[in-house]
């Protein structure tokens, strides 16, 4: 890679595009304020921000035409592109799934010889040959749901979060999950970005990790010191430091999220006081 700003792709629009750049500015690169803008420079961090759609990211990236990206599983897998996974970024998450009109009862030996419509061509047809079914994939463009009623369709594949609009046009899922899909960041085959580019993704893996702990501080009397580190031992060992206050010790440790609030009711009853929990911004390890 030359001296030129790397060039990052982000969603412009649909589910991902507003959790990617509060990602991005949780990163600490700037975003663009008005969202007809196509790009953005931040110089002080020598990067180039490209806002494009997000099925067309991981074609602009495989070809060379742009460095990292922002996209989803199910639309790199769809591609084809010369374009890897390298990290996954835990917002955006959906399944592709089979579907069929209500009560039909399907299973994946059933698909063989069948018409499936689906707006991700290359993902299902590879799912199928895999697995040795043939069947005739119908390639729509947009929302699948009526293709069974009126006529162009037996079955449909589609990405479904909550399955409400499934439901809603008379449509039960079956089968396993063809993807869990989720948002990613994604990169050329084979290509070595430099330094800028793994500066990015350490400041996005710092913003997961931060997504999944928070700090957490309290005062416990020396003698129950061994009994609260023991319940809360942090990622690498609380701090503890003296307070002023003789025979007591102030105490920091990060903890994981999930369960928080239990962990105050426990800290609590062994003896920790003045409790605080606090978000984080961003955390490196």
């Amino acid at each position: 890679m030359t001296d030129r700003f790397l060039r990052i792709a982000v969603p412009n629009k649909g589910a991902l595009a507003e959790a990617a750049s509060s990602m991005l500015r949780s990163a600490g690169y700037r975003q663009r304020s008005d969202a007809k803008d196509l790009t953005l420079i931040d110089s002080d961090h020598g990067v180039e921000f490209y806002y494009l759609r997000p099925r067309d990211i991981a074609i602009y990236i495989g070809r060379g035409h742009l460095d990292i990206g922002i996209t989803g599983r199910d639309m790199l897998l769809d591609s084809d592109a010369d374009a890897t996974e390298v990290m996954a970024l835990g917002f955006g998450r959906s399944r592709f799934r089979f579907a069929a009109v209500e009560g039909a009862e399907f299973t994946l030996e059933d698909l063989r010889g069948k018409r499936i419509a689906t707006s991700y061509v290359n993902l299902l047809e590879h799912y199928l040959a895999d697995r040795g079914i043939e069947a005739e994939v119908v390639g729509l463009d947009g929302a699948v749901e009526s293709a069974i009623r009126l006529g162009v369709a037996d079955v449909v594949a589609d990405v479904v979060d909550t399955g409400t609009a499934m439901r809603r046009a008379g449509l039960d899922m079956f089968g396993e999950t063809i993807c869990e899909s989720e948002a990613v960041l994604i990169q050329r085959n084979g290509g070595d970005l430099g330094p800028v580019a793994e500066a990015l993704k350490t400041r996005l893996h710092s913003v997961l990790v931060a997504q999944n702990y928070m700090m957490m501080d309290y005062n416990v009397e020396a003698t129950n010191l061994e009994a609260t580190t023991a319940l809360a031992p942090g990622v690498e060992g609380p701090t503890v430091s003296a307070l002023s206050k003789d025979g007591w010790n102030a105490v920091r440790v990060l903890v994981p999220r999930k369960g928080a609030h239990l962990l105050m009711d426990r800290l609590h009853d062994a003896g920790a006081r003045s409790i605080l929990l606090s978000e984080l911004a961003a955390c490196r390890l």
